[in-house]
């Protein structure tokens, strides 16, 4: 008898031990998980740059332990799909897509491995998403276009320099920014405005489509096209040599010389990505089902020392915050 108690004692305390590490390992799996994320972009600017900066700490703050696989594809799009398609191929958990190519290659490399987005303009021409509301598949995220900022930048330029004709630097082949430059030139149907377009297909051309503007427009504009962004200095320093305004469309353009811009912070979209993300990775909602977003808190920004180049006197009532 006493020998039979000592060995039930003995199953009973082994048993527990096994059960206490098991409890052991599954809280530790759960609690301690690496996620794998995969980030795709088709350029290195300041811009996508923070915008990256911006996810990371999303799912830093949120204690999402994750180890990351940037990609940068310098602008060469056959290098873009190669990007997506090593990312599917090492089975990555989520896929950062930073920017409109990296996100198009990214969706047609994979139906399955869940893709948020930024830095995007049209989501839905784009054909990432079915609707902003319900973008439906694996792919969701945030766009860089707020519905006022085009608007607000042509009346700025028209009824505060008095500009008529708008010179747009853009890549044709990217389907963001053509989205953009269409958006323009119907915006300026009723303006007694118009647009003169010089396209170019890598950065290295960026300077000398800017060159072949001077004489035929008043003013430009540089939307969020990478390929010209990545090369801003080559239109900046063509523009102020001519004296005529650039106006961009995000804030880092601004730092790095031009003019002013409607815009947000690239920082922001790349935070909110990422709290979209980590919903996806805990598990709490699928891409299908997250609403993609729009910019929050259009302000204008304008260079005080562009301004001073140009010889325009920054007015009160513009309440634009200034940089150097």
């Amino acid at each position: 008898m006493k020998n039979s108690w000592k060995k039930m004692m003995a199953v009973i305390f082994s048993t527990t031990l096994i059960l206490a590490a098991c409890g052991d390992g599954g809280e530790k799996t759960a609690s301690s998980k690496k996620y794998k994320i995969g980030v795709t972009q088709i350029v290195e600017h300041p811009s996508l740059n923070a915008a990256y900066d911006g996810f990371k700490k999303a799912l830093e703050d949120a204690g999402i332990d994750a180890e990351y696989d940037p990609q940068i594809a310098q602008g060469d799009n056959s290098a873009n799909t190669t990007i997506a398609t090593n990312l599917v191929s090492a089975k990555v958990d989520l896929i950062f897509a930073n920017s409109t190519p990296s996100a198009q290659a990214a969706a047609s490399a994979t139906s399955d491995i869940p893709i948020v987005f930024t830095s995007v303009t049209d989501a839905v021409g784009a054909e990432l998403v079915k609707s902003m509301e319900s973008p439906g598949g694996n792919v969701t995220g945030t766009i860089d276009a707020h519905p006022d900022a085009i608007s607000d930048t042509m009346k700025f330029l028209k009824e505060q320099l008095g500009a008529k004709k708008v010179g747009m630097v853009f890549n044709s082949g990217e389907q963001n920014s053509r989205a953009q430059v269409d958006a323009v030139k119907e915006m300026l149907k009723g303006m007694d405005m118009t647009v003169v377009e010089a396209s170019v297909a890598t950065s290295a051309d960026v300077k000398q489509a800017a060159e072949s503007l001077i004489g035929k427009v008043d003013s430009m504009y540089i939307i969020t096209d990478n390929t010209v962004v990545s090369a801003l200095e080559s239109v900046i320093s063509v523009a102020n040599d001519n004296k005529i305004p650039v106006m961009v469309a995000e804030f880092d353009s601004v730092k790095r010389g031009g003019l002013a811009a409607y815009g947000f912070e690239y920082y922001d979209i790349g935070y909110e990505a990422g709290q979209m993300a980590v919903k996806i990775l805990k598990g709490e909602s699928k891409p299908a089902d997250l609403p993609v977003q729009v910019p929050q808190n259009l302000k204008l920004v304008m260079n005080k020392k562009a301004a001073s180049i140009l010889g325009i006197d920054i007015k009160d009532e513009w309440k634009a915050e200034l940089v150097e």
